[in-house]
């Protein structure tokens, strides 16, 4: 058991690295690549913001100290619309399970990771947007022939993977597939190294399209996204409730749209995977 522990870890890594060699990541328009951590922070106002280091496109460590994606964009045209310098912003990462429990606490200001705004989520948190809407996809090995979409689950012994802390698995389970196994990992990629483990697989892979996509680019010769998406995720910028920038954060997601620059992140970071880019969604002022 220990020895196919530490064989998963290493397989995670090498999937992590795999994914930064294969699909090329943002230019990131808004902010030097190390997001001014060659020179000493200036004085004035401080952010930090919670978002994903493992999904290419949208949120992606790529060095120290250094993040790309769609996401990371967003977060630094909105930071820059509040007044802060690219040095003063800090990324740290918000997986799943933790990014209300780190707007609660305080641990960051503003969360922007694939964040799906959701009645439940909006009894702790306030949001954002919406700044993209995505739609909820299965990812299955190249091999697979006969998994076509959720329905395609519905027995005992398929096993789906998802992350812990995210919906999508247990959408599945309730609406389309009630017999489906659901497993739970800490990590996307994580649930990628068992969709490929030969001793103990998982048949496919569910969450939003957009980010599946990011992961089917980075490996086309041995994953794919089938069946058409069966949801709709509208993505905002998390707030702590009652946060006074709410209003100021929802006017910079409407500049981002209206002068060119979300569009341009958009083909930059998603587009290279072969998604197809839908239009800017309407921002709210109560999303």
């Amino acid at each position: 058991m220990r020895q196919v522990r530490a064989l998963r870890h290493v397989g995670t890594a090498f999937v992590a690295v795999a994914l930064l060699a294969v699909l090329p990541a943002g230019c990131g328009f808004f902010g030097s690549s190390a997001d001014g951590a060659d020179t000493p922070p200036p004085d004035g106002p401080k952010l930090t913001v919670g978002i994903k280091f493992d999904q290419p496109g949208l949120g992606q460590k790529t060095g120290d100290n250094t993040f790309a994606g769609f996401d990371v964009d967003v977060a630094r045209y909105v930071a820059r619309e509040l007044g802060v310098h690219p040095g003063n912003v800090s990324f740290v990462e918000a997986k799943s399970a933790e990014r209300e429990t780190m707007l609660e606490q305080g641990k960051v200001d503003l969360v922007a990771a694939t964040y799906s705004i959701s009645d439940a989520r909006k009894k702790k948190v306030d949001f954002a947007g919406p700044y993209f809407v995505a739609g909820q996809s299965l990812l299955v090995r190249k091999t697979t022939s006969d998994i076509t979409g959720p329905e395609s689950l519905n027995q005992s012994d398929w096993r789906l993977c998802s992350v812990k802390g995210s919906t999508p698995a247990e959408k599945v389970k309730q609406s389309y597939a009630k017999s489906v196994t659901l497993r739970e990992f800490p990590s996307y990629p994580e649930c990628l190294v068992a969709l490929e483990d030969a001793d103990d697989p998982v048949d496919a892979v569910t969450t939003d399209d957009v980010i599946l996509a990011g992961y089917a680019a980075g490996q086309p010769d041995k994953f794919k996204l089938v069946g058409k998406p069966f949801s709709q995720e509208r993505y905002g910028v998390g707030l702590r409730k009652g946060d006074a920038r709410r209003d100021k954060v929802t006017a910079a997601l409407r500049k981002m749209v209206s002068d060119g620059s979300w569009k341009r992140s958009v083909e930059e970071n998603i587009g290279k995977s072969g998604y197809k880019i839908p239009e800017p969604p309407a921002v709210l002022d109560s999303p």
